[in-house]
């Protein structure tokens, strides 16, 4: 049993080590990264019950650090990409990275089409390395880029070749993030991609560009989607031959990570 001394000694020392700062300013990152749009200090400041003069310095001070800036597109504060680089230089990300890249160039050259790399973050897929479509026209998306994985063909493949368990967890954490429709038809096609072992899908930004994406595994999960946005210009391979070279690329990297 748990003396009040105990416990009153224990309150002394959490109480010893809180650093208002500090938890000032990782509740407003904290915030500004669940958003996912623009805010603005008077937003933030009545999102987070705080008054604005509290938090003035301390989004000055996220903003000289480049952890935060005024958005391009409207009014308001967003992240920028600092604390995505930041985990990236991470020991894991690195290998990952290191081991990737090399392969994500020959296969880019091999297909003439651009190739992304794309991790789960909670909810959301995270283009963390891309390589340019060779030549003068392509379709490409940015690295940092972000979108639901319920919403994306790189969420699907994500979600689709996990181990059970780990897709049971995922499951519980997904459904809630999309309509009752939406989820039927996510969980069909990701059975789909199961048996074929690759996803393939109909952009939804750019008409006329197909998404094709394939597993990355280590020796117990699927750790990244390597997904090409083909698009079908001169000079480029077959969609049937750009997923073959896919496939194969992809089965590489997963043989190198222990896959």
């Amino acid at each position: 049993m748990i003396s009040e001394d105990t416990r009153h000694s224990d309150g002394e020392k959490a109480m010893k080590y809180r650093a208002p700062a500090l938890e000032k300013g990782l509740d407003v990152l904290e915030l500004l990264a669940a958003n996912k749009r623009p805010m603005t200090l008077s937003q933030i400041s009545h999102r987070l019950d705080r008054s604005v003069s509290e938090l003035f310095r301390m989004v000055q001070v996220l903003e000289n650090r480049g952890y935060v800036a005024q958005s391009q597109k409207g009014d308001g504060l967003e992240l920028t990409n600092k604390l995505f680089s930041l985990g990236m230089s991470r020991g894991p990300s690195q290998n990952l990275l290191a081991s990737a890249l090399p392969l994500m160039q020959a296969l880019s050259e091999q297909v003439r089409q651009s190739v992304h790399l794309a991790i789960a973050s909670d909810d959301h897929m995270v283009v963390i390395a891309r390589i340019e479509a060779p030549g003068d026209l392509g379709f490409s998306v940015r690295v940092g880029y972000q979108r639901q994985l319920v919403q994306s063909t790189s969420g699907l493949v994500l979600y689709a070749f996990q181990p059970p368990k780990l897709k049971e967890q995922m499951k519980h954490m997904l459904r809630g993030t999309a309509t009752p429709q939406e989820w039927q038809l996510f969980e069909t096609v990701a059975e789909r991609a199961l048996h074929q072992g690759y996803v393939q899908a109909k952009s939804d930004f750019v008409d006329g560009v197909l998404d094709v994406s394939c597993p990355v595994m280590n020796d117990t999960t699927v750790i990244a989607a390597m997904t090409i946005p083909w698009l079908k210009t001169h000079g480029c391979l077959s969609l049937e031959d750009t997923v073959a070279r896919l496939k194969g690329t992809a089965a590489a990297l997963s043989r190198t990570l222990g896959g």
